[in-house]
């Protein structure tokens, strides 16, 4: 017999987050952040399922020139230039040959191209420099670089290094809110929170099924709450998370 306590989150065959019986319906106590976050993990479960890294890459180098890339830019923009980019150089030595007139040209789709090519380039050079043309591993280490932020390197970390790291970017920062997860008050103050919530085994995988949740059933603008199979149970709307 199953002698858990009503609330206590529990783990299925997959190792995720399983919500009890008591607490697997509309009826989810909204003031328990533990029934909330398991209810949400069951949901993007069913929903999302897994999801594909994204951003197309061959390894941790062209993954991290393509998280830079991805700065105020979509992956699927991202996608259609880095092919082009990659057929001319796709190793840091490679990279660092280029004139960044040359990396300018290809990448310019994706805004902000001057300073993301200099980013590339001054970051390959390092990656010669410093690191034998390879990849860091840390976070220290890939915040070092050019161009690379607390969430670039979270998501190389996740996606080339397999770390358990959770990137928070807009759409998960607006659904932690939305959620009541986290106040909204700073991208910092979201990352900790649902750092402190969710379990470290499960945190790259929320990752990308939230950004892919926030993206096809819960966005920013023409939002009906009410038909949202996450925020008709744990909205925000007169919710004061516990």
């Amino acid at each position: 017999m199953d002698t858990a306590p009503a609330g206590r989150l529990r783990s299925n065959r997959k190792g995720l987050l399983r919500m009890p019986a008591a607490v697997r319906s509309p009826a989810v106590d909204r003031r328990s952040r533990n029934a909330k976050a398991a209810f949400i993990v069951e949901t993007l479960d069913e929903s999302i399922g897994d999801v594909p890294i994204p951003l197309r890459h061959r390894d941790p180098f062209t993954l991290l020139v393509a998280v830079i890339l991805s700065g105020q830019s979509t992956d699927a923009k991202v996608n259609q230039i880095t092919p082009d980019l990659f057929s001319l150089a796709s190793t840091p030595a490679a990279m660092a040959a280029l004139p960044a007139a040359a990396i300018e040209r290809i990448i310019r789709p994706c805004g902000l191209a001057p300073s993301k090519a200099r980013n590339i380039g001054e970051t390959s050079r390092i990656l010669l420099d410093r690191h034998g043309g390879q990849v860091p591993g840390t976070q220290d280490e890939l915040e070092a670089l050019p161009g690379v932020g607390p969430k670039t390197a979270q998501v190389v970390l996740a996606q080339a290094f397999g770390a358990d790291a959770f990137p928070v970017d807009t759409h998960i920062h607006r659904l932690a809110y939305r959620w009541g997860l986290s106040p909204g008050r700073s991208v910092a103050r979201t990352e900790r929170d649902l750092k402190r919530t969710f379990p470290r085994r499960l945190w790259s995988r929320l990752h990308l099924q939230i950004i892919i949740f926030g993206r096809t059933r819960c966005p920013a603008r023409g939002h009906r709450p009410a038909e949202c199979p996450i925020c008709s149970v744990v909205g925000r709307r007169g919710l004061k998370p516990s």
